[in-house]
């Protein structure tokens, strides 16, 4: 069945409206038609079992037919805080994280990262990434979009405050992901931090620790950064029971 998000403002009790790009896809692409079947998701986690009721030249009508929490999102909310790589990698970094499950992305600018943007030239990329997390969470039928964060000095961004914050270091031989994961159980809210082309800096893997961080090894072979955080991702989902 075909899948839409829509925003709170779309949904008026048991009829939603769809305009703009989704509703040219709808009737030109697709062809849909009075009576068809679809999803609609609301970005908040519930889903609704729809029928089109109406096709006009600026909205298409849909009577809700029923609603149910997401299938696609998983209890634990995992951020990922990822050193700035060099160009074109963040897109497939962001599709693949979107699509395992990731909560959220924090661009980061570290003393490693090759290259050098402001947060005014980030924020024009900005725009094309957050769509590229919006169609790959549509893909993977999740139930919300995840957020693409203003780019961060490094020191900005470990301020946020989680239940467990993990860092991928490569020096790291002893500890591994899994040991931390089942020692911290009870994390549901969960940051991860990769770092850029050639790694963190260890004055950098110091703040980190020093905010309460655990460094870990992600296993005997180094990664490249863009295999990195989906490779943790997937491994931290798996391991807590969410993929």
């Amino acid at each position: 069945m075909h899948r839409f998000f829509i925003g709170p403002q779309q949904l008026t009790g048991q009829t939603a409206r769809i305009t703009g790009e989704d509703m040219a896809h709808m009737s030109r692409v697709l062809r849909l038609r009075a009576g068809d079947l679809v999803t609609l998701c609301d970005g908040a986690g519930m889903d609704y079992e729809a029928r089109l009721r109406s096709l006009g030249k600026e909205e298409i009508l849909l009577d809700v037919l029923s609603s149910r929490p997401s299938r696609g999102e998983p209890a634990h909310r995992v951020t990922l805080y990822q050193g700035l790589p060099k160009a074109g990698k963040m897109e497939l970094i962001l599709q693949k994280s979107v699509e395992l499950g990731l909560y959220s992305l924090v661009p980061v600018l570290a003393q490693r990262s090759v290259v050098k943007l402001t947060p005014k030239e980030f924020e024009k990329k900005r725009v094309r990434y957050q769509r590229v997390a919006y169609e790959a969470a549509k893909q993977a039928r999740r139930g919300m979009v995840p957020q693409v964060r203003p780019l961060a000095a490094f020191g900005d961004a470990i301020l946020a405050r989680h239940d467990l914050l993990l860092i991928a270091d490569e020096e790291e031989e002893a500890v591994s992901l899994k040991a931390i994961l089942q020692s911290r159980g009870d994390a549901l809210d969960i940051g991860l931090v990769i770092g850029p082309e050639g790694g963190l800096e260890r004055s950098e893997v110091a703040a980190l620790t020093a905010a309460g961080g655990h460094c870990l090894s992600l296993g005997p072979r180094i990664l490249r950064t863009e295999t990195a955080g989906m490779a943790a991702l997937a491994m931290i989902l798996y391991e807590l029971g969410d993929m």
